[in-house]
């Protein structure tokens, strides 16, 4: 399963400096022969589809399994239950690459590995880890992650759904909203108020089998871009799960829900990262063969100076999802920078996909160009996982704590 016993024979280290990450370099071995790896594969199999999947709302069942082979699927997460064993950069980095071939890839592996696999593998004893990790990590299945309602948004804390005690389990009612992976999942990890007098420190946790009675399905959400991943809604009506299927304590559901989200915006920030780095490479090989007054758009300087904004608004924020996932990595805290680097990838991925848009002109409007693919894509990288202005309050928060203040 390991996904370097996989590739070590094939790469060719050298060729790794010519996508133009300077700073890539800095970076262990085994990290470029993975970015290596990942550009390769979303090159042959997914870049050729993205466009179809877009079009037709079509889940890449094929290539998530061929993903999962690789790894792709559980890699922050040891051999043991079947991962890859690699650190949480490793992740990022490879989240870019594959969302750089089709953001809908992207979200998909995103969910599977932070929102799903995350809390499973954090807070899950070795009997939840055996059966709700192991069969997700090869490709085969994916998982969900269930907080948001119909009500609450952004309010994590205002969970509705109940999940009461009755005959050694639980039984939930309730509605959650905007479901990735909603359709394909075969598992979800869902946040469920179990003590209404306790407010946020009255909800809690549970990693739940899917199909199981009392959980029907919303209509899959037409939605304006990464259209190959499903969205709906979980319906509960006296759906009844045995007590096995607690994650953590009873109460400890927002902490789990808020630590998970920290690790998820590491996951959205290089899923960004990805989609501006696709928006960049199309407005450069478009500007180079243009010709407009006699030369290439490149020899432009208001070109240059858009492809020289584009660029570094893309390297900062990939410095800072990689600041992110290293301070995860050494265990030290990363709340704040997590939603640093997805506040910032996010915007970059929407500031360089229109201005790729901006530079094709009329090409860039047409679906025959992947432009107005990215343009589309990049716009929910600022509202899933805490919009913007969420990731502000977060940032602002912890800054005035570290202040003192």
């Amino acid at each position: 399963m390991a996904l370097l016993k996989l590739v070590l024979p094939k790469i060719n280290v050298s060729g790794i400096r010519s996508r133009g990450i300077a700073s890539l370099s800095a970076l262990s071995e085994t990290h470029q022969m993975l970015q290596k790896t990942c550009r390769d594969f979303a090159d042959a199999e997914l870049k050729p589809i993205a466009a179809q999947v877009d079009k037709e709302h079509l889940y890449p069942k094929e290539q998530i399994k061929k993903m999962g082979d690789l790894g792709l699927m559980a890699v922050a997460v040891s051999e043991e239950y079947g991962g890859t064993g690699l650190d949480y950069l490793a992740y990022s980095i490879a989240m870019e690459e594959i969302s750089r071939g089709c953001a809908s890839a992207g979200v998909i592996m995103s969910v599977n590995n932070s929102l799903y696999i995350g809390p499973v593998d954090k807070f899950g004893n070795k009997a939840q880890k055996e059966k709700y990790i192991k069969p997700f990590a090869t490709g085969d299945r994916v998982g969900c992650f269930a907080l948001s309602e119909p009500g609450n948004g952004s309010d994590a804390g205002a969970a509705s759904t109940t999940a009461k005690e009755s005959d050694g389990g639980y039984i939930l009612n309730g509605t959650k909203s905007w479901i990735t992976n909603g359709f394909e999942s075969e598992a979800a990890v869902v946040l469920a108020t179990t003590d209404k007098s306790q407010k946020h420190k009255g909800i809690s946790a549970f990693v739940i089998p899917k199909p199981i009675a009392g959980l029907e399905l919303g209509k899959k959400e037409d939605k304006l871009g990464i259209r190959g991943s499903s969205t709906c809604l979980l319906i509960f009506e006296d759906c009844k799960v045995p007590k096995e299927c607690l994650l953590g304590k009873p109460g400890e559901g927002f902490k789990i829900a808020m630590m998970t989200l920290d690790a998820g915006r590491i996951g959205i920030a290089s899923q960004a990262l990805g989609i501006a780095q696709a928006s960049l490479e199309v407005a450069v090989e478009y500007a180079s063969k243009r010709l407009a007054f006699g030369k290439p758009l490149t020899k432009l300087q208001t070109i240059q100076n858009k492809l020289a904004e584009m660029s570094l608004q893309l390297e900062s924020a990939r410095l800072l999802t990689w600041r992110a996932a290293w301070l995860k990595d050494n265990h030290k805290p990363y709340t704040k920078e997590a939603a640093m680097a997805k506040l910032a990838a996010s915007e970059a991925a929407t500031l360089l996909s229109h201005q790729c848009i901006q530079i094709l002109g009329g090409m860039g409007y047409v679906s025959d160009m992947p432009a107005e693919r990215h343009y589309r894509d990049a716009r929910i990288t600022e509202i899933y996982e805490g919009t913007s202005e969420i990731q502000k309050l977060v940032i602002a928060g912890n800054l005035l704590k570290e202040m003192g203040l």
